[in-house]
């Protein structure tokens, strides 16, 4: 052992094996392996987490309260630990006050800028943020946008308010702020809306309560409450505040009613007039936000101001380092919550890249996803430039391009879940290639394009389609085959398949990454529809009640409610999360799992892999079809009771293609579905796509990746490079005639991928 080297003795973490490794430091070692082997135990919940863990404790304990906590990993001992930066994929969020500049400190220089040398001097760097007060634009409060409510979307006007006039779900009929106009005494409760006079209208859409007085309110109404009109009640609940409701149940009902436009005062600059008025240059500190960054960089360049020559420095390097990432097409004003979980990674990263620090661990999920290969190279670059700075640099990655740039390879596997957990392999990349493992064989295949692609005999239209950055473009997309969308990141893509196709095609079938809303209960077997069977059948044969077996319900444990473990807060210490002793985390009660279906009881039937679950229900119709599918799409790794909230984008994409295959002759639009999938997965996931063509389908995929492209039946790349020079169509066609397109960047990387083999 080198002493200088991380060590790992015995890790055990989720389905680790009781694995030992040595990591070199300043060194580039990449973790391969399928999905579900035990890379991201093994980078993650251990050597991340004790990394951070350890830090944590070097803090004061009030200080302690205030940061994550972590548990100690399952792990026998970790050596030579260095402080860790995690950079995961982890999108940044935030709200409407959140954006690129904020996130990655460049406004805030661009801030200090203005307020040295912006003409005429309006104050210090504080008021150039649009959350001060004396910043902000009175009118949208430093948003940048105006919400307002359509009410002929929140009114049924041919109906009373007994009839349920208010069309919004929490001012509906027998509701307590239904009650606020029923029982006010101001209106007649039948008659319609339509009949209303000038003064009705106003007290029941805009009265304040200082200027209505209620003299006969119904017995029903609060006494404790003062009357206030629909839309300021509205207004003051769901857009004058952050509220749980714009993200839950009445989601869709509350984007349905508004509409959104740029303020009319500050034409989306956020800033109020007397601070938009101070300029450099001619331009506004607003005008230098709605620059990408590309062309904000030419800008700063021309500032030759002699004591601006810090601030110019400094801003200049951030922004070339959000170029040379690959994110050159974005905008300062551009707001977090919008970034894609790849760009969200890059924007993290450009934090670090200015940092003289040595000595650190820099770990990296998958950092290529969502960049073209043409990005990919870039961010090679940059991964070596952290490690020949004197840092340990570790990256989950499955892109082989990512992973030819390894100093040292750590191979798990050899397959996923209770198969997985094991190092299949460790070394140089050289060994990696020459290794009997599923990643090894992958570098031995010569690739082809797709010979016989599917022709079409109809088409998708698309015509003078002009949104975000996409000019007047028009294209017809062929139907039932499969047509890759490609192009580099930022140059329209989305765009195109996500903002236009859904709007011109609402009947399309959008299989994307977002989060699967459900309780932290949710499992695959809750989300799949399987659940209530398996219950249905334990009840049958055991002659019980079949909410006997939810953990939700009376089968539950009664000490841990159903969730298998007790977690005890301990203040600023870290929170301790043991194992129900009463179920032994087991979630129901000693009399339900007395109960057994075919030798099983509940618990072990949840305990099941996908796989084993085939063998089990191989002669129920109600499940056997919901599990081919879930194993046709590589998930056969997952167990029944897996929470939802364990897992990947990319799962949770490849989960919800599983639930929507029965349907035919649909339009599926599908956002990087190869999305943490390893090389041997991404062959099943194209079976899976000719499968949906041959039954009539049309499937549109958005994707980079070199193997999903080179078997398209038609590809379209849009480009040809990012943001507001992107958004054109550079090719559209078959692949075999991509590579030919000089100006296309797919068509160059894909001519390498079929010449030398895997890249």
């Amino acid at each position: 052992m080198k002493a200088e080297n991380i060590i790992i003795i015995g890790a055990r973490e989720n389905n680790l094996k009781n694995i030992s490794l040595e990591i070199p430091t300043n060194k580039i070692t990449v973790f391969t392996g399928v999905s579900g082997s035990g890379k991201s135990s093994l980078v993650f919940d251990t050597i991340a987490a004790e990394s951070q863990r350890q830090l944590n404790e070097t803090f004061p304990a009030f200080i302690r309260h205030r940061l994550p906590h972590y548990g100690q990993p399952a792990a026998e001992s970790l050596r030579n630990l260095s402080p860790a930066i995690i950079i995961e994929q982890k999108r940044i969020g935030g709200n409407a006050r959140s954006t690129v500049g904020t996130a990655t400190d460049i406004y805030t220089l661009l801030r200090l800028l203005f307020s040295r040398i912006g003409k005429p001097f309006v104050g210090h760097s504080d008021v150039f943020s649009f959350n001060h007060p004396n910043g902000m634009c009175t009118k949208c409060k430093g948003l940048g946008k105006v919400t307002s409510v359509d009410l002929e979307l929140l009114f049924d006007k041919s109906m009373s308010l007994n009839e349920g006039a208010i069309l919004f779900p929490t001012f509906a009929e027998g509701t307590a702020r239904w009650k606020r106009y029923t029982c006010s005494g101001l209106f007649d409760n039948n008659k319609k809306l339509i009949d209303y006079t000038k003064e009705e209208w106003h007290h029941l859409l805009y009265a304040h309560h200082d200027e209505v007085e209620l003299k006969n309110p119904l017995p029903c109404w609060f006494a404790s409450t003062k009357y206030e009109g629909v839309i300021p009640k509205f207004e003051r609940t769901y857009l004058t505040r952050e509220t749980k409701d714009l993200t839950g149940k009445h989601k869709k009902t509350f984007e349905r009613i508004l509409t959104r436009s740029v303020c009319p005062d500050c034409r989306g600059g956020r800033l109020n007039k007397k601070i938009l008025s101070c300029r450099i240059d001619g331009h506004s500190i607003a005008d230098f936000t709605k620059m990408d960054i590309s062309e904000l960089k030419k800008a700063v360049e021309k500032i030759k101001v002699t004591i601006a020559g810090t601030m110019v420095n400094a801003i200049l390097e951030q922004l070339n380092h959000m170029i040379d990432i690959g994110l050159g097409y974005l905008f300062l004003g551009r707001e977090t919550s919008s970034l894609s979980g790849g760009e969200s990674q890059r924007i993290k990263m450009v934090r670090h890249l200015g940092s003289s620090l040595t000595g650190m661990t820099y770990i990296f999920d998958e950092p290529s996803i969502g960049l073209h290969p043409k990005d990919v190279d870039q961010l090679n670059d940059l991964l070596c430039l952290l490690r020949d700075k004197g840092n340990t640099v570790l990256v989950v990655e499955h892109d082989t391009d990512v992973i030819s740039i390894a100093d040292h390879v750590v191979d798990m596997g050899p397959k996923a879940g209770t198969k997985g957990g094991e190092i299949v392999y460790e070394g140089p990349l050289k060994g990696l290639k020459e290794a009997n493992t599923l990643t090894g064989k992958f570098w031995k295949i010569r690739h082809k394009i797709k010979e016989n692609p599917k022709t079409a005999t109809d088409h998708l239209e698309v015509k003078n389609a002009s949104l975000h950055n996409l000019k007047n473009l028009n294209v017809k997309i062929p139907k039932s085959v499969m047509t890759v969308i490609t192009g580099v990141a930022g140059s329209g893509k989305s765009s195109l398949a996500n903002g236009i196709l859904t709007k011109l095609y609402p009947e399309s079938i959008v299989i994307d990454q977002s989060a699967i809303i459900g309780s932290k209960r949710s499992n695959t077997a809750t989300y799949s529809r399987m659940f209530d069977v398996i219950r249905e059948l334990f009840a049958i044969e055991n002659r019980v009640s079949s909410s006997l077996f939810s953990s939700n319900s009376e089968g539950a444990c009664l000490v841990c409610k159903g969730l298998g473990e007790i977690t005890l807060d301990l203040a600023f210490m870290d929170p301790i999360t043991t194992v129900c002793e009463e179920c032994n985390g087991q979630r129901y009660r000693d009399e339900v799992l007395k109960y057994r279906l075919k030798g099983k009881n509940i618990y072990e039937v949840l305990k099941l892999t996908v796989l084993e679950a085939l063998v089990f229900f191989r002669n129920k119709e109600a499940i056997y079809p919901i599990l081919k599918k879930l194993d046709e799409v590589g998930l056969e790794y997952l167990t029944l009771g897996q929470p939802l909230s364990s897992l990947s984008g990319g799962e949770r994409q490849r989960i919800k293609l599983a639930l929507n295959m029965e349907s035919k002759g649909q339009i599926y639009i599908m956002d990087e579905p190869t999305t943490g999938l390893h090389m041997s997965d991404v062959d099943r996931l194209l079976k899976i796509f000719n499968k949906i063509i041959n039954e009539g389908s049309t499937l549109i995929i958005i994707e980079h990746n070199l193997a999903i492209i080179s078997q398209a039946d038609y590809i379209i790349d849009i480009g040809p490079d990012a943001g507001k020079d992107g958004g054109k169509i550079v090719f559209s066609g078959l692949p075999k005639d991509i590579i030919h397109c000089k100006t296309s960047y797919t068509g160059l990387y894909l001519n390498k991928y079929i010449s030398s083999g895997m890249t």
